[in-house]
């Protein structure tokens, strides 16, 4: 999957949570954020703190790879 905004980094959370039947509350729980941060994160607010954007991902089994596109 592409991601290009954080609008799509966060619908892949959102989608990725509900398909592991997990709340928000219980994400935040496991990943030591709140429950607005994950609001947040899977509305896609730009400004999320990558650390905790990573870990929440990394709870949910996400893996995210980058490649570097040569122009």
């Amino acid at each position: 999957m592409l991601l290009k905004s954080a609008k799509d980094f966060g619908k892949l959370i959102h989608d990725t949570r509900k398909l592991s039947n997990v709340t928000q509350k219980e994400l935040a729980a496991a990943s030591g954020t709140g429950i607005r941060f994950i609001g947040e994160l899977e509305k896609g607010k730009p400004t999320c703190e990558l650390d905790k954007a990573l870990l929440v991902a990394s709870m949910l089994g996400i893996k995210l790879q980058a490649d570097l596109m040569m122009r």
